[in-house]
């Protein structure tokens, strides 16, 4: 059985629960942007400005969802400093489960007839080495800019929760949750932190209405003046008892305080009483990104997987 439409909530659910059901068996096998709490960040934040953009198709073995695809096609990025940015090409974000490893082709034959002759991107795991050998017999190649000093790849780390350390905030900040500080605040710390970006008040309401948000696991730093200075969200996988922070960011103005390394530890410590006993972390993984790496590390995360980045040029 297979649908073709653009991306739900609901859909978005079964696709979480296959991340769940991957997760369970072969962790390194999860796809970028298919992990538990990359679906629901992407579909929250992105539902409002991008879904007409999105196209996917769900692949069923009874009624258990084994595979999908989630295309990202071509359109105009509105940012928060009024800039736009044309997206000219497509890209792929998708998961196969490996007992039914032999539907990548039909995921690939279907990104390729719904992107058409585009240029076309996709991030398998660099781990799974029969899906690549797949990609590769579709005319997939190794994109050499993405593998660069300063490419966009990303790397997936993790670590467990026995022996956190306790966090240490500078005299005069403290840490809320975004079911304290409110919607606005919310917005406000991302916006600070990303700008410019896509991300508004809209989108926010979008990653609220996902089945996996808490607003107590959505972590938040006050400093002194009232600003929220550091922020990240928490999405905690009970099945596999691990949590997933995405997104992490920091006001230019208050960084290298220490304020994210606190953060991230309070968070861990908030993970762990809610019965989660692993932790992730994505990041970039390009030799050119090594800030967020760095201060993953610095908490005790390791790596766990990487992308693979390839690109078809189109004829």
């Amino acid at each position: 059985m297979a649908k073709v439409e653009l991306v739900t909530a609901a859909d978005v659910q079964l696709m979480q629960g296959l991340a769940q059901r991957v997760t369970a068996t072969r962790p390194d096998l999860v796809n970028s942007d298919a992990s538990f709490g990359e679906l629901a960040w992407n579909w929250g934040k992105g539902h409002a400005s991008d879904r007409a953009s999105w196209r996917r198709r769900l692949w069923f073995s009874g009624e258990d969802l084994v595979a999908w695809g989630w295309a990202h096609l071509p359109r105009q990025v509105r940012r928060s400093d009024g800039s736009v940015k044309d997206v000219t090409g497509a890209y792929l974000a998708y998961q196969v489960h490996p007992d039914h490893a032999g539907l990548i082709d039909e995921v690939i034959d279907w990104y390729d007839a719904t992107a058409g002759n585009i240029e076309r991107t996709v991030l398998p795991g660099a781990a799974d080495e029969f899906a690549l050998k797949r990609w590769a017999a579709h005319g997939y190649q190794t994109d050499p800019a993405a593998l660069g000093d300063t490419g966009a790849w990303t790397q997936l780390n993790e670590r467990d929760l026995i022996d956190v350390e306790n966090p240490v905030l500078p005299e005069g900040f403290r840490f809320r949750t975004a079911d304290e500080a409110g919607p606005d605040a919310a917005v406000q710390a991302h916006l600070d932190a990303w700008a410019p970006t896509a991300y508004t008040a809209e989108s926010y309401e979008g990653v609220r209405q996902t089945a996996a948000y808490r607003g107590d696991l959505h972590i938040l730093v006050e400093a002194p003046d009232g600003t929220m200075a550091s922020s990240t969200i928490m999405w905690l996988d009970e099945a596999n008892k691990t949590a997933e922070f995405e997104p992490v960011g920091t006001h230019p103005g208050y960084r290298r305080m220490g304020l994210a390394r606190a953060m991230l530890l309070h968070g861990m410590h908030l993970a762990r009483a809610a019965g989660a006993t692993h932790m992730t972390v994505s990041c970039l993984g390009a030799p050119g990104h090594p800030q967020a790496r760095g201060l993953y590390y610095s908490v005790g995360f390791r790596e766990l997987s990487r992308d693979a980045p390839l690109i078809k040029i189109p004829t």
